[in-house]
């Protein structure tokens, strides 16, 4: 049983980083495959959809300062707490990250039909941006509390 909690210490210590990984690959694919039609469809404003398409990125560096915030012994007191805090919060930036992804998508598609709300178009992305920022900060906090850090 020891073995186990500590494989999940493990395994959450990773996953932050993994699953904020993976949710930033699948939301920067999203947004980067609406600003590759857009740029087919429009005769500028290419540095834009770029740069929206990018934003699902963040998520993935929150992950890693969660990672390294979660460095400690893994023992059976602390593996617990890195697999549960490492995990949901990764989960919270993967879903965060594509679900930026599909808003920045839609956000390059009004913008392509209509430059003028550009900047307002992007804050249904911001807010989602929001979330994921709840989620690392929560788990930063959480992260202090665990003994041995």
């Amino acid at each position: 049983m020891e073995g186990l909690v500590i494989a999940l210490g493990w395994a959450g210590l990773y996953g932050v980083m993994a699953l904020g990984a993976i949710g930033s690959i699948i939301g920067c694919g999203i947004a980067g495959q609406a600003a590759i039609g857009a740029m087919l469809e429009t005769e500028g404003g290419y540095g834009r959809y770029v740069g929206v398409s990018i934003m699902p990125s963040s998520q993935v560096i929150y992950a890693i300062v969660v990672m390294f915030s979660l460095q400690r012994p893994i023992t059976v007191e602390t593996g617990p707490a890195l697999f549960g805090i490492g995990i949901f919060a990764g989960l919270a930036l993967m879903f965060s990250a594509i679900l930026q992804g599909r808003t920045c998508a839609s956000a390059i598609q009004a913008f392509k039909a209509k430059p003028e709300i550009f900047g307002l178009s992007l804050a249904p992305a911001a807010v989602v941006e929001g979330f994921a920022v709840f989620a690392f900060v929560f788990a930063l906090v959480l992260a202090g509390q665990i003994p041995g850090g």
